[in-house]
Protein backbone atom coordinates (compact mmCIF):
# COMPACT_ATOMS: atom_id res chain seq x y z
CA UNK A 1 0.00 0.00 0.00
CA UNK A 2 1.44 3.35 -1.04
CA UNK A 3 2.43 5.60 1.87
CA UNK A 4 3.13 8.87 0.05
CA UNK A 5 1.49 11.25 -2.32
CA UNK A 6 2.84 14.07 -4.41
CA UNK A 7 1.95 17.65 -3.54
CA UNK A 8 -1.42 18.82 -4.82
CA UNK A 9 -4.08 21.39 -4.07
CA UNK A 10 -7.47 20.68 -2.57
CA UNK A 11 -10.50 22.82 -3.34
CA UNK A 12 -13.21 22.41 -0.71
CA UNK A 13 -16.60 23.78 -1.73
CA UNK A 14 -19.24 24.93 0.73
CA UNK A 15 -21.56 22.18 1.98
CA UNK A 16 -25.10 22.17 0.64
CA UNK A 17 -28.25 20.07 0.76
CA UNK A 18 -27.49 18.53 -2.62
CA UNK A 19 -24.62 19.12 -5.02
CA UNK A 20 -25.85 20.46 -8.36
CA UNK A 21 -25.32 17.97 -11.21
CA UNK A 22 -23.68 20.71 -13.28
CA UNK A 23 -21.08 21.34 -10.56
CA UNK A 24 -20.40 17.63 -10.15
CA UNK A 25 -19.97 17.16 -13.90
CA UNK A 26 -17.59 20.12 -14.08
CA UNK A 27 -15.58 18.85 -11.12
CA UNK A 28 -15.19 15.37 -12.60
CA UNK A 29 -13.92 16.93 -15.82
CA UNK A 30 -11.56 19.50 -14.28
CA UNK A 31 -10.07 17.87 -11.18
CA UNK A 32 -7.71 14.92 -10.98
CA UNK A 33 -9.80 13.36 -8.21
CA UNK A 34 -13.24 14.28 -6.86
CA UNK A 35 -14.47 13.38 -3.39
CA UNK A 36 -17.91 13.93 -1.86
CA UNK A 37 -18.13 14.07 1.92
CA UNK A 38 -21.23 14.20 4.10
CA UNK A 39 -21.55 16.45 7.12
CA UNK A 40 -23.16 15.47 10.41
CA UNK A 41 -26.20 17.44 9.23
CA UNK A 42 -26.56 15.26 6.16
CA UNK A 43 -25.30 17.91 3.74
CA UNK A 44 -23.04 17.12 0.81
CA UNK A 45 -19.60 18.67 0.37
CA UNK A 46 -17.54 18.42 -2.80
CA UNK A 47 -13.74 18.38 -2.67
CA UNK A 48 -11.57 18.52 -5.76
CA UNK A 49 -7.87 17.61 -6.00
CA UNK A 50 -5.80 19.36 -8.64
CA UNK A 51 -2.14 19.36 -9.58
CA UNK A 52 0.19 21.79 -7.86
CA UNK A 53 0.86 23.61 -11.14
CA UNK A 54 -2.85 24.33 -11.75
CA UNK A 55 -4.04 27.62 -10.27
CA UNK A 56 -7.31 29.22 -9.22
CA UNK A 57 -7.55 31.33 -12.37
CA UNK A 58 -7.55 28.20 -14.52
CA UNK A 59 -10.34 26.71 -12.44
CA UNK A 60 -12.46 29.83 -12.76
CA UNK A 61 -11.85 29.95 -16.51
CA UNK A 62 -12.84 26.31 -16.87
CA UNK A 63 -16.03 26.94 -14.92
CA UNK A 64 -16.95 29.74 -17.33
CA UNK A 65 -16.55 27.34 -20.23
CA UNK A 66 -19.04 25.07 -18.48
CA UNK A 67 -21.26 28.11 -17.92
CA UNK A 68 -21.54 27.53 -14.19
CA UNK A 69 -21.05 29.82 -11.19
CA UNK A 70 -18.83 28.23 -8.59
CA UNK A 71 -20.10 28.23 -4.98
CA UNK A 72 -17.79 29.55 -2.26
CA UNK A 73 -14.66 27.47 -1.74
CA UNK A 74 -11.33 27.25 0.04
CA UNK A 75 -8.02 26.19 -1.53
CA UNK A 76 -5.27 24.50 0.47
CA UNK A 77 -2.03 22.70 -0.39
CA UNK A 78 -1.79 19.02 0.40
CA UNK A 79 1.93 18.46 0.94
CA UNK A 80 3.62 15.14 0.30
CA UNK A 81 4.24 13.28 3.56
CA UNK A 82 3.86 9.86 5.10
CA UNK A 83 0.07 9.86 5.47
CA UNK A 84 0.02 6.38 6.97
CA UNK A 85 2.16 7.36 9.95
CA UNK A 86 0.25 10.61 10.40
CA UNK A 87 -3.06 8.81 10.57
CA UNK A 88 -1.78 6.00 12.78
CA UNK A 89 -1.13 8.64 15.41
CA UNK A 90 -4.55 10.26 15.02
CA UNK A 91 -6.74 7.17 14.63
CA UNK A 92 -8.12 6.12 18.03
CA UNK A 93 -9.79 2.70 18.47
CA UNK A 94 -13.55 2.64 17.98
CA UNK A 95 -15.60 0.35 20.23
CA UNK A 96 -19.16 -0.93 19.76
CA UNK A 97 -21.24 -3.60 21.50
CA UNK A 98 -19.22 -6.51 20.10
CA UNK A 99 -16.36 -5.00 18.06
CA UNK A 100 -13.22 -2.91 18.46
CA UNK A 101 -11.76 -1.26 15.35
CA UNK A 102 -8.14 -0.13 15.55
CA UNK A 103 -5.21 0.86 13.38
CA UNK A 104 -3.07 -2.01 12.13
CA UNK A 105 0.10 -0.71 13.78
CA UNK A 106 -1.45 -0.07 17.19
CA UNK A 107 0.36 -1.90 19.97
CA UNK A 108 -1.12 -3.70 22.97
CA UNK A 109 -4.77 -3.19 22.05
CA UNK A 110 -7.14 -4.50 24.72
CA UNK A 111 -10.33 -5.59 22.97
CA UNK A 112 -12.03 -6.38 26.29
CA UNK A 113 -13.05 -9.77 24.96
CA UNK A 114 -14.67 -8.23 21.88
CA UNK A 115 -13.90 -8.98 18.23
CA UNK A 116 -10.92 -6.95 17.03
CA UNK A 117 -10.85 -5.49 13.51
CA UNK A 118 -7.58 -3.95 12.39
CA UNK A 119 -7.40 -1.61 9.43
CA UNK A 120 -4.88 0.70 7.86
CA UNK A 121 -5.49 3.97 9.64
CA UNK A 122 -4.83 5.91 6.44
CA UNK A 123 -7.85 4.17 4.92
CA UNK A 124 -10.01 4.30 8.03
CA UNK A 125 -12.50 6.71 6.52
CA UNK A 126 -15.87 6.00 8.05
CA UNK A 127 -14.60 3.93 10.96
CA UNK A 128 -15.77 6.49 13.50
CA UNK A 129 -18.75 7.68 11.54
CA UNK A 130 -22.09 7.35 13.26
CA UNK A 131 -23.53 5.20 10.47
CA UNK A 132 -20.70 2.67 10.68
CA UNK A 133 -21.08 2.33 14.44
CA UNK A 134 -24.84 1.87 14.09
CA UNK A 135 -24.38 -0.76 11.38
CA UNK A 136 -21.98 -2.70 13.59
CA UNK A 137 -24.59 -2.69 16.34
CA UNK A 138 -27.08 -3.91 13.74
CA UNK A 139 -24.77 -6.83 12.94
CA UNK A 140 -24.70 -7.70 16.64
CA UNK A 141 -28.51 -7.73 16.74
CA UNK A 142 -28.72 -9.93 13.64
CA UNK A 143 -26.38 -12.40 15.31
CA UNK A 144 -28.80 -12.67 18.22
CA UNK A 145 -31.89 -12.88 16.01
CA UNK A 146 -30.85 -15.48 13.45
CA UNK A 147 -31.46 -19.10 14.48
CA UNK A 148 -28.26 -20.14 12.69
CA UNK A 149 -25.15 -18.34 11.48
CA UNK A 150 -25.61 -16.88 7.98
CA UNK A 151 -23.90 -18.60 5.08
CA UNK A 152 -24.03 -15.77 2.54
CA UNK A 153 -23.52 -12.06 3.25
CA UNK A 154 -23.48 -9.05 0.90
CA UNK A 155 -21.95 -5.66 1.71
CA UNK A 156 -22.97 -3.01 -0.84
CA UNK A 157 -20.88 0.17 -0.82
CA UNK A 158 -18.26 -1.53 1.33
CA UNK A 159 -15.87 1.44 1.60
CA UNK A 160 -12.89 0.15 3.59
CA UNK A 161 -14.69 -3.14 4.23
CA UNK A 162 -15.38 -2.69 7.94
CA UNK A 163 -18.84 -4.29 7.88
CA UNK A 164 -17.63 -7.18 5.74
CA UNK A 165 -14.70 -7.72 8.12
CA UNK A 166 -17.03 -7.70 11.12
CA UNK A 167 -19.30 -10.27 9.47
CA UNK A 168 -16.37 -12.51 8.54
CA UNK A 169 -14.96 -12.50 12.05
CA UNK A 170 -18.33 -13.03 13.69
CA UNK A 171 -19.55 -15.73 11.27
CA UNK A 172 -16.47 -17.80 10.45
CA UNK A 173 -18.17 -20.02 7.85
CA UNK A 174 -19.92 -17.21 5.98
CA UNK A 175 -19.03 -16.35 2.38
CA UNK A 176 -19.06 -12.57 1.99
CA UNK A 177 -19.28 -10.49 -1.16
CA UNK A 178 -18.11 -6.90 -0.59
CA UNK A 179 -18.69 -4.51 -3.50
CA UNK A 180 -18.19 -0.85 -4.23
CA UNK A 181 -18.39 1.49 -7.19
CA UNK A 182 -14.93 2.84 -6.28
CA UNK A 183 -11.92 0.77 -7.38
CA UNK A 184 -9.78 2.07 -4.52
CA UNK A 185 -12.36 0.87 -1.98
CA UNK A 186 -12.26 -2.58 -3.55
CA UNK A 187 -8.47 -2.66 -3.25
CA UNK A 188 -8.51 -1.41 0.35
CA UNK A 189 -11.14 -3.95 1.36
CA UNK A 190 -9.12 -6.79 -0.13
CA UNK A 191 -6.02 -5.62 1.73
CA UNK A 192 -7.89 -5.26 5.03
CA UNK A 193 -9.35 -8.75 4.58
CA UNK A 194 -5.84 -10.13 4.12
CA UNK A 195 -4.54 -8.29 7.20
CA UNK A 196 -7.39 -9.69 9.30
CA UNK A 197 -6.87 -13.27 8.08
CA UNK A 198 -10.33 -13.43 6.50
CA UNK A 199 -9.38 -13.10 2.83
CA UNK A 200 -10.66 -16.63 2.25
CA UNK A 201 -14.13 -15.50 3.27
CA UNK A 202 -14.36 -12.11 1.56
CA UNK A 203 -14.54 -11.48 -2.17
CA UNK A 204 -14.04 -7.76 -2.88
CA UNK A 205 -15.22 -6.63 -6.29
CA UNK A 206 -16.42 -3.66 -8.32
CA UNK A 207 -20.18 -3.29 -8.66
CA UNK A 208 -22.57 -0.44 -9.32
CA UNK A 209 -24.95 -1.33 -6.54
CA UNK A 210 -26.38 -4.79 -7.18
CA UNK A 211 -25.65 -4.64 -10.91
CA UNK A 212 -22.83 -7.12 -11.33
CA UNK A 213 -22.50 -10.80 -12.10
CA UNK A 214 -20.79 -11.59 -8.81
CA UNK A 215 -23.67 -10.12 -6.81
CA UNK A 216 -26.31 -11.91 -8.86
CA UNK A 217 -24.64 -15.32 -8.96
CA UNK A 218 -24.26 -15.49 -5.18
CA UNK A 219 -27.84 -14.46 -4.37
CA UNK A 220 -29.96 -14.95 -2.37
CA UNK A 221 -28.18 -13.70 0.73
CA UNK A 222 -28.96 -14.33 4.38
CA UNK A 223 -27.74 -10.85 5.35
CA UNK A 224 -27.24 -7.64 3.35
CA UNK A 225 -25.56 -4.37 4.43
CA UNK A 226 -25.95 -1.07 2.60
CA UNK A 227 -24.36 1.90 4.35
CA UNK A 228 -24.77 4.48 1.59
CA UNK A 229 -27.16 7.47 1.45
CA UNK A 230 -30.91 8.00 1.31
CA UNK A 231 -31.39 8.45 -2.44
CA UNK A 232 -29.32 5.48 -3.63
CA UNK A 233 -30.84 3.32 -0.88
CA UNK A 234 -34.32 4.10 -2.19
CA UNK A 235 -33.29 3.54 -5.79
CA UNK A 236 -31.82 0.15 -4.90
CA UNK A 237 -34.63 -1.04 -2.59
CA UNK A 238 -36.12 -3.42 -5.21
CA UNK A 239 -32.70 -4.95 -5.86
CA UNK A 240 -32.08 -5.41 -2.15
CA UNK A 241 -35.37 -7.28 -1.76
CA UNK A 242 -34.53 -9.54 -4.72
CA UNK A 243 -31.08 -10.27 -3.32
CA UNK A 244 -32.21 -11.07 0.23
CA UNK A 245 -33.85 -14.40 1.03
CA UNK A 246 -37.20 -14.46 2.82
CA UNK A 247 -36.43 -14.43 6.53
CA UNK A 248 -33.10 -12.72 5.92
CA UNK A 249 -32.00 -9.46 7.54
CA UNK A 250 -30.64 -6.21 6.15
CA UNK A 251 -29.02 -3.17 7.72
CA UNK A 252 -29.38 0.10 5.83
CA UNK A 253 -27.83 3.40 6.82
CA UNK A 254 -26.69 6.79 5.59
CA UNK A 255 -29.82 8.87 6.19
CA UNK A 256 -30.93 11.40 8.78
CA UNK A 257 -33.91 11.53 11.12
CA UNK A 258 -36.13 13.45 8.71
CA UNK A 259 -35.58 10.79 6.04
CA UNK A 260 -36.47 7.70 8.12
CA UNK A 261 -40.10 7.45 7.03
CA UNK A 262 -39.17 8.08 3.41
CA UNK A 263 -36.35 5.51 3.26
CA UNK A 264 -37.94 2.79 5.38
CA UNK A 265 -41.32 3.25 3.71
CA UNK A 266 -39.83 2.59 0.29
CA UNK A 267 -38.25 -0.65 1.50
CA UNK A 268 -41.50 -1.78 3.08
CA UNK A 269 -43.11 -1.71 -0.37
CA UNK A 270 -40.87 -4.64 -1.29
CA UNK A 271 -41.55 -6.84 1.72
CA UNK A 272 -38.82 -5.52 4.03
CA UNK A 273 -40.29 -4.97 7.50
CA UNK A 274 -38.72 -2.56 9.98
CA UNK A 275 -37.32 -4.25 13.08
CA UNK A 276 -35.33 -1.48 14.73
CA UNK A 277 -34.02 2.06 14.26
CA UNK A 278 -30.54 3.02 15.44
CA UNK A 279 -29.90 6.68 16.29
CA UNK A 280 -26.49 8.26 16.71
CA UNK A 281 -26.29 12.03 16.61
CA UNK A 282 -28.20 13.17 13.50
CA UNK A 283 -27.73 9.92 11.60
CA UNK A 284 -30.01 6.89 11.46
CA UNK A 285 -29.73 3.22 10.53
CA UNK A 286 -32.45 0.61 10.21
CA UNK A 287 -32.62 -3.13 10.75
CA UNK A 288 -35.01 -4.76 8.26
CA UNK A 289 -36.31 -8.31 7.76
CA UNK A 290 -37.65 -9.65 4.51
CA UNK A 291 -41.04 -11.14 5.33
CA UNK A 292 -42.42 -11.73 1.81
Amino acid sequence: MSQSLGNCKTVTFAACAEIAPELENFAEDFFEVVEINYTDDGEEQLIGYMRQNVDEAQMIAAAKVWNIELPSYQISVLEAKNWLKENVIKFAPVETDDFVIYGIFEKNIDTHGKIGIKIYAATAFGSEHQTTVSCLNGISDINRLLPAAPQKVLDVGTGSGILALAAAKLWRKAEIVAVDIDDESVRVTAQNALDNDVSGQITAAYSDGYNSEIVRQNAPYDVVFANILARPLIAMAPDMAKSLRIGGYAVISGFIDEQVEWVVGEHEKYGLALQKIYAKDGWRAALLKRIK
